[in-house]
């Protein structure tokens, strides 16, 4: 990939509505981001909107940034950007990291749980992580307080990857300001956002799907109702990886979520062998390198106006699968994915999990 290829690429990530998903359909539309960044403009006129694209010297002020930070940047396409992530339908195009590149290669597993875990499962957690990384796996988590923190602490020394919610110059909780730094330094920090990104509530989502995207399976060690970590139990499922769980006392509301995981099907683990043996069916050599070739990507240049009406007056308020705007339609997927693209650079609609649009 060239110089100026790559250059374009995070502009175009960095650009207004451009989101994962319309990313790749872009690229896969149109081949290159020099491209894509001239079309947006009468795409989104088509969408009945507007559209701009990020400003080139925004996008250069951000890699110098990086640059004086110490980080680098993998991009969807190159060769070192995580294979396993790449599978992910919503997989961040532009990486930021700190650190060895390499231990993405390797099995991972992700260890996630309550912010204000017991005593007692934090302790499990460094010993798990411990024993994990004794048995050859890197363990990912996203560095809170809690299970994540004590999850790093146990994989420090045999190789840790912490993905964080903010730009990679931003320490949160301040108290794992020095634990960051360590991780940069000895294992992988990784983030999406450009440096100067406070940590916001609606980060935390997207960061979870990074950590199950990392990772041939998810480990959940305490965790309460409805908490992060369930998402990113959820997130894993969805990808086709294993989802385990540490069972807890009945009697701990922080451990009603891990047993409700086991009661719907997850792996019941209680230490490092448990783990290794539920990830071990997965083959690594089955996920694709750095493709953008994936099921409906519109291709499709010439849409009438009668379809893009029909497309239209499916949509509402509530999300709805875009699976079934193509059966509803009874039109193409390239079509169909087209003009839901036209519609979210203009403006128009939102874009959910599980593959779900519904107009703004």
């Amino acid at each position: 990939m060239s110089e100026r290829e790559r250059f374009d690429r995070l502009r175009l990530i960095r650009s207004p509505r451009i989101g994962p998903v319309s990313y790749r359909q872009l690229i896969a539309r149109f081949g290159t981001a020099g491209e894509a960044l001239r079309a947006i403009p009468d795409l989104a006129a088509r969408g009945g909107g507007k559209a701009s694209v990020a400003e080139a010297g925004a996008v250069e002020r951000e890699i110098a940034a990086s640059r004086a930070l110490g980080a680098r940047y993998l991009l969807m396409g190159d060769a070192d950007y995580p294979a396993l992530l790449n599978e992910m339908d919503g997989a961040p195009p532009a990486l930021i990291v700190r650190g060895d590149v390499t231990l993405a290669t390797r099995p991972c597993v992700a260890m996630v749980g309550a912010r204000n875990a017991s005593a007692a499962a934090c302790r499990f957690a460094r010993n798990l992580a411990q024993d994990l990384g004794q048995r050859g796996a890197v363990v990912v988590s996203g560095l809170a307080r809690g299970i994540d923190t004590e999850a790093h602490r146990g994989s420090i020394d045999s190789g840790t990857l912490g993905v964080i919610a903010r730009g990679i110059d931003i320490s949160f909780p301040p108290e794992n300001a020095a634990l960051q730094e360590q991780v940069a330094s000895d294992g992988l920090l990784v983030t999406e956002h450009p440096p100067g990104v406070q940590p916001l509530a609606r980060h935390f989502p997207a960061r979870n799907r990074i950590i199950a995207g990392l990772a041939l399976g998810t480990v959940v060690v305490e965790a309460a109702p409805k908490s992060g970590s369930l998402i990113t139990a959820r997130l894993a499922g969805e990808a086709g990886r294993e989802v385990m769980a540490v069972p807890g006392s009945p009697l701990d509301p922080r451990a009603q979520g891990c047993n409700a995981l086991i009661r719907e099907g997850a792996i019941l683990v209680q230490n490092g062998a448990d783990v290794m043996e539920a990830i071990g069916g997965f083959d690594p050599r089955m996920v694709r390198q750095g493709s953008f070739e994936f099921l409906g990507a519109p291709v499709s240049s010439d849409v009438a106006e009668g379809e893009r009406a029909a497309v239209i007056a499916l949509l509402g308020p509530a999300p709805v699968p875009v699976d079934e705007l193509i059966r509803q339609s009874g039109l193409s997927p390239a079509v169909v994915q087209t003009i839901l693209l036209e519609l979210e650079l203009a403006g128009r609609t939102d874009r959910h999990s599980g593959g779900k649009v519904s107009m703004i």
